[in-house]
């Protein structure tokens, strides 16, 4: 427990840095988050005994992350980076290719685990750096309030779900989430949305508690499917980068899910 708080407390102080530092190191670190994220995806998908292309999906990651976030770093010349959008297909096809010249049984299996490593990892955080820019100049509002009602979700569901709760949520992927947790989660990360709401005037009141709702909903859907996921794999932990709390996938399966739906709905809120 000693060793959970300690890594626990750490994590929170490198991510609220990340945000809070500007807009380089912002970008910077969750490209690094990235291809750890799919290097420990990789390396699950390999104890199952499939074969995914870690190079070119690394580079992939890479790639598809630095395009859409150095596009807001140059708004006078935003059109001259659009361009480089268009290189996505051609370093996307590479990963077919390679596997052309592979002899494995299983080639599209290796294929779409190699995409799937870029569609659960890579473009969720996208989605998250974009969060910043989402009014157009960087404003670390949006992405640490994510983070803040995250947590608030998580914490709250956690300990309501340790107190009241009786009813699985989805007992087959996750035997210890409770409905009751997930309600006591909802109702602490609208509550902590009313606090932001005070200090963050980007949005009123209600826009914040529906983020709350949403991170609640859809943060709870990417804990269930990552679970389902280690699940098919025979592990427990996606890895062992945080002592104590197990791998970096374990910590940001709320996010996988959440990021994308939170940044549509603030987008449509704010256009």
């Amino acid at each position: 427990m000693k060793t959970r708080a300690i890594t626990g407390f750490f994590f929170v102080i490198v991510m609220l840095g990340s945000v809070l530092l500007g807009q380089y190191p912002f970008g910077i670190f969750y490209l690094l988050l990235i291809i750890l994220c799919q290097r420990e995806f990789y390396g699950l998908i390999k104890q199952s005994g499939f074969k995914p292309n870690l190079v070119w999906g690394l580079i992939n990651g890479f790639f598809i992350y630095t395009v859409f976030a150095i596009i807001p770093f140059f708004n006078a010349n935003a059109l001259i980076f659009h361009k480089l959008l268009f290189l996505i297909p051609v370093t996307l096809s590479v990963v077919f290719i390679q596997e052309l010249f592979n002899k494995t049984e299983a080639p599209f299996s290796n294929i779409a685990y190699t995409f799937l490593g870029l569609i659960l990892i890579c473009i969720p955080f996208t989605f998250f750096q974009a969060m910043a820019y989402v009014k157009g100049d960087f404003n670390f509002h949006f992405p640490l309030a994510f983070l803040l009602l995250l947590w608030a979700n998580d914490t709250g569901a956690y300990l309501t779900g340790r107190q009241f709760g009786r009813t699985k949520l989805f007992e087959r992927h996750s035997p210890k989430k409770t409905w009751e947790g997930f309600f006591g989660g909802m109702v602490i990360a609208a509550g902590v949305a009313l606090i932001i709401s005070h200090y963050f005037n980007d949005l009123p009141w209600n826009r914040w508690v529906a983020i709350a709702i949403l991170i609640s909903c859809f943060g709870t859907l990417g804990d269930l499917v990552e679970s389902m996921f280690k699940r098919s794999i025979n592990v427990k932990d996606s890895g062992g980068i945080l002592p104590g709390h197990g791998g970096l996938l374990d910590r940001f399966d709320g996010l996988f899910i959440a990021a994308p739906v939170v940044y549509a709905y603030l987008y449509l809120v704010l256009n």
